[in-house]
C-alpha cells in the first residue's frame, strides 16, 4: 500500500502531465472546472478540479512543484512576485 505522501506526489504528476498535454493541444492553461483530461495510457484526470484544488492549497506545495507549475504558464505559481 502506497503512502499518502506518494499518493498526493503521483496525483501531482499525472496533474502535470495532463495540463501539459492540454495546453500543448489548446495553446492555454485557462480550463473549465469540468474538464477531464485523458493521458495517453488511458488515465482520465479531472484537470479542472485538480488545477482548482491545487490553485487553493498552493501554499503547501515545494518550490520545485510551484517552479514546474509556472514553467507551464500557470502566473499564480510564481511565487512572492519572482519571475
Amino acid at each position: 500500500m502506497r503512502s499518502p505522501c506518494g499518493a498526493r506526489a503521483g496525483a501531482f504528476e499525472r496533474g502535470v502531465a495532463a495540463l501539459a498535454q492540454y495546453a500543448a493541444r489548446e495553446g492555454t492553461v485557462v480550463v473549465a472546472r469540468s474538464w477531464v483530461e485523458e493521458l495517453t495510457d488511458g488515465t482520465p484526470v479531472r484537470l479542472g478540479v485538480w488545477l482548482s484544488n491545487t490553485r487553493a492549497r498552493q501554499a503547501g506545495l515545494s518550490a520545485e512543484q510551484r517552479e514546474r507549475l509556472a514553467a507551464l504558464g500557470l502566473e499564480w505559481a510564481v511565487a512572492d512576485g519572482a519571475v
